[in-house]
């Protein structure tokens, strides 16, 4: 870790103030906008301010063990050692290339096996507990308090149980107006608005073996729950989907000596500085598995969105061979890199992902699509991979399959998250990527298995398949909140685009709302190494013209900044590849003309390019769009007009 003098120096001059034991400590920012105040007398509380105003009141740490002492009770003072971290990560398939890590910290060793550490970087808190006892325990327990203070506006995903595919949209609501009722849960993260105090989110990083946080609402204090660890399961009786009948009187059994996830209270001035807050990547365990380079990141052509939906092949689709095949030709005339072969491909009742059925001819799909530069993912079951995983994984590697899209887990007790650790791990070692749906929100392990290139846990464009929730204004809102903890599967790109008034729930031949511009900015706006083409190849075909943009559009980034936006109303993002900058913005059901400043650009140069976005008939038909040539600096602003839940998207590489 390479330090700078001047932090060394202010290191070591607040070293100096920590010797002994004592029972208040201070820890600021690198900036000196943020500060922690820490209190270790009977119990540990801390509290957090920014910018001179208060965004966290006193609240408390602890841990509960069975049948031993607790961790943040009794305690007389701690001893205090601070230090500072000033070095370059790498970020493979992130949303920048690398990461400058800038954080002061300060480690409270409360006796010769507990500590706990709190870290202050310029935008954000975070603090862990870590325990080096010679025996294992179990956790009865965890107090982890967020007492915001005042009466923030908030945004929360809200369940009602911890078995869950968190996929929800935000309940807006101020913090003192929550329900406090015990089965009322949200899961992270949650968004509070402190107006000059900052906007406020709080995740977590580094989740293994431990169950994910939820958060109540009791008397306007925001307080961590966990789900027990399970006891006994049963199973889906259309697909060996795991599910848990029974639980144990705790949530986790742990090793003695270990650190616990992450607690993070991440900040920012305004809402455009939240999508690209670092805090769970770079909190996240490092990378475990050395060389990336057989990592390919890239777009796949998905089936089951649109419900192998081919039209006008001479023959009936269905999920066999010959309609893969077809699958395969599109991804080969676009250059997407794979298709992805979703559930039917193998019995699900059985769940024997071993087997195809007999319509799937996969050794020869696999060769197929060598033919045609395309490659193919496996969709499974989560567990049912798990039940066996070295067989499958050597069985597929061998064969030729690139990854899986794993599915189902629909939890984050201990148990599902161990079982996510082990199967990243295993297909790391086999050279498998993955997808992983049903998923709890991702904890910084796409960090620690750089080979999970994307995650669900969240409410995306399947849900334009059964219901009419408003997604405009969630497609405005989850870029700021969900995608902060990690990369998004949104499954963006569907053709059948309807206004308000028109759109209609069709499952098998499903529509989205807002245009067909706002469908294209998604795969700019997304964090998503892999994302999907969701709709079928017969509308992709149809409009060759949008397709093959949209196929141009890079997966993975050097640069991501976000010039403008606010919170459940729009949001431009501008992303750099090398030398050329992709621009997307997207509004919710209001019309917008935007002026775009684009400081970002390289100061005297002209940058051209193309730009899509909304025609000017979009506002009745939603399917048009133009796609015209446009010129740019860093001094001249860019004018945009999108319609009612519109969209766009602007290429520009410097003029040579």
């Amino acid at each position: 870790m390479k330090l700078s003098s001047s932090l060394v120096y202010a290191a070591a001059i607040a070293l100096a103030g920590c010797s002994g034991t004592q029972k208040e400590f201070k820890l600021t920012s690198p900036d000196g906008d943020i500060m922690v105040n820490v209190s270790v007398d009977d119990s540990i509380t801390y509290s957090v301010s920014h910018n001179g105003q208060t965004i966290v009141n006193p609240s408390r740490i602890a841990l509960e063990f069975a049948g031993a002492d607790n961790i943040g009770e009794g305690l007389t003072g701690a001893k205090g050692t601070t230090s500072t971290i000033d070095r370059k990560v790498d970020a493979p398939f992130y949303r920048q290339a690398s990461i400058d890590e800038k954080a002061n910290e300060l480690r409270l060793a409360l006796d010769d096996s507990t500590a706990v550490t709190f870290r202050a970087y310029n935008d954000g808190v975070a603090y862990r507990i870590e325990t080096a006892y010679s025996t294992p325990r179990t956790v009865v327990n965890e107090t982890a308090q967020f007492n915001l203070a005042g009466a923030p506006e908030m945004l929360v995903p809200i369940v009602r149980s911890f078995k869950t595919s968190f996929e929800m949209p935000y309940t807006a609501a101020r913090l003192d107006t929550f329900s406090t009722a015990a089965d009322q849960l949200m899961f992270l993260p949650v968004y509070a608005d402190f107006g000059e105090g900052g906007k406020v989110l709080i995740c977590e990083s580094d989740l293994e073996s431990y169950p994910g946080m939820f958060l109540t609402a009791t008397d306007g204090r925001l307080s961590g729950k966990y789900a027990k660890m399970p006891e006994s399961v049963s199973y889906h009786p259309t697909r060996m989907q795991e599910n848990v009948e029974t639980t144990k009187d705790h949530i986790a059994e742990v090793q003695g000596t270990r650190t616990y996830p992450w607690r993070i209270i991440a900040i920012a001035d305004e809402d455009t500085g939240l999508p690209v807050n670092n805090m769970v990547y770079l909190l996240g365990a490092e990378n475990r598995i050395g060389d990336t380079s057989w990592i390919k990141p890239g777009k796949v052509a998905w089936d089951w969105w649109n419900a192998w939906g081919l039209k006008n092949v001479g023959f009936k689709p269905g999920i066999d061979t010959r309609t893969y095949k077809a699958y395969i030709d599109f991804a080969s005339q676009y250059g997407i890199e794979y298709i992805v072969m979703d559930e039917g491909w193998s019995d699900p009742k059985t769940g024997n992902v071993l087997e195809t059925i007999p319509e799937i001819d996969l050794p020869e799909l696999v060769a197929y699509g060598k033919e045609k530069n395309v490659d193919i993912w496996l969709w499974m079951v989560c567990n049912a991979l798990d039940s066996t995983l070295e067989e499958a994984c050597e069985k597929y590697a061998k064969m030729g399959i690139k990854g899986f899209k794993l599915d189902f887990i629909d939890r984050d007790d201990q148990l599902a998250v161990e079982r996510v650790y082990r199967v990243s791990e295993a297909a790391a070692r086999h050279g498998i990527m993955l997808d992983i749906h049903g998923m709890y929100k991702p904890t910084g392990i796409n960090r620690t298995f750089p080979n999970v290139l994307n995650f669900e846990g969240i409410f995306g464009l399947e849900q334009m398949k059964w219901s009419n929730p408003d997604m405009m204004t969630y497609d405005v809102t989850f870029p700021y909140i969900r995608m902060v903890q990690g990369p998004a599967d949104y499954t963006p790109g569907g053709f059948r685009n309807r206004t308000k008034d028109n759109y209609e729930i069709n499952y098998n031949d499903p529509q989205t709302q807002g245009t067909r511009a706002h469908q294209v900015a998604m795969y700019v706006i997304c964090d998503a190494p892999f994302t999907m083409l969701a709709d079928n190849p017969s509308e992709y075909m149809a409009d060759p013209e949008c397709t093959k943009f949209i196929a141009a559009i890079p997966t993975v980034f050097d640069e991501t900044v976000i010039p403008a936006g606010k919170v459940g109303e729009y949001i431009v993002t501008a992303r750099r590849d090398g030398d050329t900058w992709w621009i997307a913005g997207m509004t919710n059901w209001d019309y917008r003309i935007l002026m775009l400043d684009l400081p970002f650009l390289t100061e005297g140069v002209t940058y051209t390019g193309t730009m899509l976005s909304d025609d000017v008939n979009a506002g009745s038909d939603y399917t048009k769009y133009t796609i015209t040539d446009i010129t740019a600096d860093s001094k001249t602003p860019l004018e945009v007009t999108l319609a009612s839940g519109g969209g766009f998207v602007a290429k520009l590489t410097p003029q040579k």
